[in-house]
């Protein structure tokens, strides 16, 4: 059957998914890490009095990928979330399940990509 004659992904194909997500949380989580120790270091030298434009300039670039990167580790975690509830992969917009390579080059994907071409236009 293919895949916009099915009404969700089987269960075997909702553990290759959670997989693939478990290990870009793993990776999301380590660089939000690092953004966090990067901004507590440089907070320490501003302590020590050596704040400069180059480490506010630093700071700045620290606090928006630490930004970016919660806001995907939670759009990683609703996506496991719907996984559990097997409502995963499923368009808001359309109701028809989403292309599984879209699901695979962006796990967190809520819309097909006939739904996100339509809200351009």
């Amino acid at each position: 059957m293919s895949d916009s004659m099915k009404t969700r992904y089987t269960d075997e194909d909702l553990k290759e998914f959670e997989a693939l997500i478990d290990k870009k949380l793993e990776r999301a989580q380590s660089q939000l890490e690092y953004y966090e120790r990067l901004l507590k270091e440089n907070e320490n030298e501003k302590v020590k009095g050596m704040e400069d434009s180059a480490l506010s300039v630093e700071n700045e670039s620290a606090v928006k990928h630490a930004g970016r990167m919660r806001k995907h580790i939670q759009h990683l975690q609703n996506a496991k979330e719907r996984i559990q509830k097997k409502t995963y992969g499923v368009c808001r917009e359309t109701g028809k399940l989403i292309s599984k390579n879209r699901l695979l080059a962006v796990p967190h994907a809520t819309l097909s990509i006939e739904a996100k071409q339509g809200r351009k236009s």
